[in-house]
């Protein structure tokens, strides 16, 4: 229901964005997107690049006089620094291009990167060909891709947050989900629930930095008012969690993925995992756990309970004191390619995954809901959400 495609590459002249599906009618301005950009851009560790770029998402299509009007959303994000790679990342052909600078061929090949895979599958003989898609820069335009869905959200009481657990080997002890102040997260440097160890995650930072390295992390999205019964038990491929999953997967340098604690259950009995339902005394909130282990989610459906997923952010593999590595030319020894880059992803990647979660969100809530316009929708929910109780109340 909900698409979204982006386009662009990392130093080209900028970051293209489509999303389509959203329903007419759905208050929207550049402002709003604008404030998730900036989100995206700050976080302790982060490189040069962030100095250079405004990142900015210049709506083109899809809206008019600050309503969406139910056709394809594009946007634009311009890439600052394009300014500065005009010939190396130049459109037209370019016969015998210089081989100084920035225009030089890229064959010296990083680990953990999509350098080598990307030029065995495309033919490149040239790295840049690959790195410069693979680069996270992309993720601005997710960003500004999920602050529509978002948005849309919103207008159904979601919403989403994002904080850090661990960077490196320091781990936070953060309060129970309903207690964190999520404007205190806002305000961490390194978006972090547990201000006690805030200075320790950027100590970790720094280490990494002075010895030339890069340091991962694990991160935590939430999502807060999810209906019940989003995604669905028929098939494989309509779960919402195995959704989740495969979009959170997809984040540059994103390795392991959990919903609620599902790395925590390997040592626990049944008993001890599952989230208990209670007895419906408000006709109006029915269906409360007593915890939420599993992580809002039952049977490849939203549970009514807060969407919770965790994922692990490697260490970046563009590191300043470059690893042993091979020539794309000649398969010799050679030390890898340094393209500027982060220390630490972290941060900003709860960002990226509260976006990627709001697509996925927003895709299910309309294939539920339905509806050509923002009042079609809410009265499609409103009559289901007066659905959802005990049987015996419809009888």
């Amino acid at each position: 229901m909900i698409r979204w495609f982006t386009a662009g590459e990392s130093h080209g002249q900028g970051l293209m964005v489509i999303v389509e599906g959203v329903p007419a009618y759905l208050y929207l301005d550049e402002e709003y997107i604008a404030h998730h950009l900036g989100r995206r851009q700050r976080g302790y560790g982060r490189g040069g690049r962030q100095q250079i770029e405004r990142d900015h998402a210049h709506i083109q299509t899809g809206v008019r006089h600050g309503y969406t009007l139910g056709s394809p959303i594009g946007m634009l994000i311009e890439n600052r620094d394009w300014v500065n790679w005009q010939e190396a990342m130049a459109v037209e052909y370019v016969e015998n291009p210089s081989q100084e600078g920035r225009n030089q061929r890229v064959t010296r090949i990083r680990p953990g990167h999509a350098d080598l895979p990307g030029a065995m599958k495309y033919g490149f003989h040239d790295v840049r060909n690959s790195l410069e898609r693979a680069s996270a820069r992309e993720t601005a335009a997710r960003v500004a891709a999920g602050a529509v869905a978002m948005k849309l959200l919103e207008e159904f009481g979601i919403k989403l947050h994002s904080h850090v657990l661990s960077i490196g080997r320091v781990k936070a002890n953060p309060p129970d989900q309903g207690a964190i102040d999520w404007d205190a997260v806002e305000e961490s440097p390194v978006h972090c629930a547990d201000s006690d160890v805030a200075d320790q995650m950027m100590a970790e930072v720094d280490a990494a930095r002075e010895a030339g390295d890069t340091v991962g992390g694990v991160v935590e999205v939430i999502a807060e008012g999810v209906p019940i019964g989003l995604g669905s038990h028929v098939h494989w491929d309509r779960k919402i969690d195995a959704k989740i999953s495969q979009a959170l997967m997809s984040i540059n340098a994103v390795k392991a993925v959990s919903i609620g604690e599902g790395w925590d259950l390997l040592d626990r009995w049944g008993s001890e995992f599952q989230d208990v339902i209670e007895p419906v005394t408000d006709p109006d909130r029915p269906w409360q756990r007593k915890t939420n282990r599993a992580g809002g989610t039952e049977g490849g459906m939203t549970s009514g309970t807060p969407l919770v997923a965790r994922f692990v952010i490697k260490p970046i593999a563009t590191l300043h004191n470059p690893l042993p590595s091979v020539d794309l030319d000649t398969g010799e020894p050679v030390q890898a390619h340094f393209e500027r880059s982060d220390v630490c992803q972290a941060p900003p990647a709860g960002v990226i995954g509260e976006a990627m979660m709001a697509l996925v969100l927003a895709d299910a809530f309309m294939e539920k809901f339905g509806g050509d316009s923002i009042p079609e929708t809410k009265r499609n929910f409103e009559g289901y959400q007066a659905t959802v109780g005990p049987r015996l109340r419809y009888s």
